[in-house]
């Protein structure tokens, strides 16, 4: 080992034992470091005494809710999208004996590249890259939900129909387990969507969580490495990853975002309206319930948001800075914007 301080949620010791049984070319000592940026699971980068990189994901620290951050999932759809044309990152393994650092875990190869996550990310980027990667992002989504579930081997991760009523019933009742105040409007906006769900089509793959910095980028080129993050993914209606994105695409001028800085509001991205336009070019799908989809979108990250507010206020994430306190007052807002979007979709 090295004198380099471990970050939580690592005992080096088992890790780096792991390693050695599943990755032949690993050289040890290994070097852990927490990937910043992340509000649910934990992402380290693992680093041999070659140089070679790794990316390690784990859940947080505490209790978790029941069907939350469930590795093998996430690990188990990586796998099965390696030779498909949607890019993620080449798998090394899973671990679920939680002897080894606390809690289940997987490994992939490091994908070099760009996340546009932040000014001092957006910053040196120009212009043409920045449209070219929001152009891939969209193109890579569309692929996706091209991707036939049964042919890559993910059939039954998860039921082919209901899932709005599913998404609608999983989410409330994570919230009535979570929340940490009323908020009526989230019970409200939830009553309206169920009542008048939009017929569906065949069920695709959905990963649950899309956006511009869930993806790796090429800085040559924009065009995507991988998208990441699948902890959320499961088969249902493609229009959730399309309303969820829109949920993200923050537009200077916007007064809630669902992210604490958008990359999106920077100069040189394209609106909301080209996204929209371009999938439906490159998908052929009928949107015109997409707002619905959008009032979803703000409903389930207002959610989301609540319980991570809830585990980052009993320390489960360990020593951090403050700006997780924000959520306090963005998530009624976010629930304020969802009432919005399902009044457009007339709900």
């Amino acid at each position: 080992m090295t004198d380099t301080p471990v970050p939580a949620g690592i005992e080096a010791a088992g890790v780096t034992a792991w390693f050695e049984t599943h990755s032949a070319d690993v050289v040890p000592p290994l070097r852990f470091s927490l990937i910043a940026g992340g509000r649910s699971n934990f992402t380290y980068t693992v680093t041999d005494s070659a140089g070679q990189r790794f990316v390690l994901r784990r859940p947080p620290l505490g209790p978790l809710l029941p069907s939350a951050h469930d590795m093998g999932r996430e690990y188990r759809v990586i796998a099965a999208l390696g030779a498909s044309p949607v890019p993620v990152p080449p798998v090394v393994g899973l671990c679920t004996d939680e002897a080894v650092t606390g809690a289940p875990f997987y490994v992939m190869r490091f994908v070099d590249g760009l996340i546009l996550r932040d000014p001092e990310a957006i910053g040196p980027v120009p212009d043409r890259i920045r449209v070219a990667a929001s152009e891939a992002l969209v193109d890579v989504l569309a692929a996706l939900h091209d991707v036939d579930p049964d042919t890559v081997g993910l059939g039954d991760l998860g039921r082919r129909d209901g899932y709005v009523e599913r998404t609608l019933r999983r989410w409330r009742g994570q919230w009535e387990k979570s929340k940490s105040r009323e908020i009526p409007l989230i019970e409200d906006v939830a009553d309206r969507l169920a009542a008048k769900i939009p017929a569906t089509g065949p069920a695709r793959i959905v990963h649950g969580d899309y956006r511009l910095d869930n993806t790796i980028v090429s800085p040559d080129d924009g065009s995507v490495q991988a998208v990441l993050d699948w902890e959320l993914c499961t088969l249902g209606d493609p229009l959730a990853d399309l309303g969820m994105l829109l949920v993200y695409w923050t537009e200077p001028g916007d007064e809630v975002s669902a992210l604490s800085w958008a990359p999106t509001v920077a100069p040189g991205f394209p609106g909301r309206k080209e996204v929209v336009a371009r999938y439906g070019a490159a998908s052929g799908r009928d949107l015109s319930e997409l707002d619905y989809y959008v009032a979803l979108g703000y409903w389930k990250i207002a959610v989301i948001l609540e319980g991570v507010y809830v585990r980052y206020a009993s320390g489960a994430y360990g020593a951090t800075d403050d700006s997780w306190r924000s959520f306090e007052s963005v998530i009624p807002r976010l629930a304020e914007a969802a009432d919005q979007a399902a009044r457009r979709a007339g709900r």
